[in-house]
């Protein structure tokens, strides 16, 4: 795995660099200049760029920008390493196509985890097409085996931004399990459902920071726009699909009145009628920065009660037939990814 460096701080740079070498199978490129990386290209090969945010003649947003008219270099993940707290300084990287950041000092414990975690999905994404690319020769369960590492990675970088969001979505993903298989669903889909639906939000890895992590209620906008975010990524394998169209279709609702394309009754998806059940649930249970966590009874009853206007009511009485199972999950210190199953 090769890692593109460019930091203008000779200091900064070794240092980066030698964190680098230490990571198993990853290779540094380091530039001290902008303008030399951005001269190299495009015949520099990599898989992960770190860059700095402050550089003179291209600061880091502006040398993204100039990177990414190589076409080449579209899907290569992009981190930031900046001393600069403030929000808006994130929310210009994040919008020029940053993933992640490391805020100086960098420690070399978060550098470890990040980037070795973002280079595995740069992996995992690049085996992917390749393997499309071979046709029905190819696995199905070497094919299958890469969407589940897909998903966990960035599943994995979500918790990264929020550390609670990787075992919420874990929670949604075993509740939609659990009201699938009480609604009799075949097997195979109870399973899908389990790995596919931790992806629900599935912007949120790349989300901005003031949606993310903003303090208040979220507005519909900011659902919105994260709803029509998922809806343009692209998924070219079953695992994938079943994930964008729960991302696309779990703010549906059953009488016509969600978003964001105002689909009704069981013109939405099956498993974004499941996932709307089993994340409203979760959201009510769970403490936020703006509400209090509710009992469980008494969110239980709230779901019930939205049979017909939000939810489809021949769900919400799998839900109801799953509540001794989603109890368990929902007072479970952890619940593991469902990969095991696939």
């Amino acid at each position: 795995m090769k890692i593109l460096i460019v930091d203008d701080n000779n200091t900064n740079l070794r240092l980066l660099t030698g964190m680098v070498q230490k990571l198993r199978d990853c290779s540094p490129i380091p530039f001290s200049s902008p303008a030399d990386a951005l001269a190299a290209m495009p015949d520099l090969e990599f898989d992960v760029a770190i860059l700095d945010y402050m550089m003179p003649v291209y600061n880091g947003v502006e040398f993204l920008t100039e990177m990414l008219h190589f076409e080449k270099y579209s899907g290569v993940p992009v981190i930031f390493v900046t001393a600069d707290h403030e929000m808006t300084t994130r929310m210009d990287a994040l919008n020029a196509g940053a993933i992640d950041f490391l805020t100086k000092p960098v420690d070399f414990q978060e550098f470890k985890a990040r980037v070795q975690n973002i280079a595995a999905l740069a992996e995992a994404r690049r085996r992917h097409a390749e393997s499309l690319q071979d046709g029905p020769d190819r696995s199905a369960s070497a094919l299958r085996e890469q969407e589940c590492e897909i998903i966990q990675r960035i599943t994995l970088a979500a918790g990264y931004k929020d550390p609670q969001a990787a075992q919420q979505r874990m929670r949604v993903a075993a509740y939609s399990e659990a009201i699938a298989r009480a609604a009799g669903l075949p097997e195979t889909f109870c399973r899908d459902i389990r790995i596919a639906a931790p992806l629900f939000d599935n912007t949120t890895a790349l989300a901005s920071d003031t949606s993310l992590l903003k303090r208040g209620k979220m507005t519909e906008a900011d659902f919105r726009r994260r709803t029509n975010a998922g809806e343009t990524s692209e998924a070219s394998s079953s695992l994938l699909q079943l994930a964008a169209e729960i991302g696309r279709t779990y703010r549906e609702r059953f009488d016509g009145q969600g978003y964001p394309n105002r689909l009704k009754g069981t013109a939405i998806p099956q498993a974004g009628r499941i996932v709307a059940i089993a994340s409203s649930f979760d959201a009510l249970i769970s403490e936020r920065q703006f509400k209090q966590a509710w009992p469980f009874e008494k969110a239980a009853d709230y779901i019930h009660g939205k049979a017909n206007s939000h939810f489809d009511p021949a769900l919400i009485g799998a839900f109801q037939a799953a509540l001794d199972d989603i109890r368990t999950i929902a007072f479970a210190d952890t619940v593991p990814m469902g990969f095991e199953a696939a």
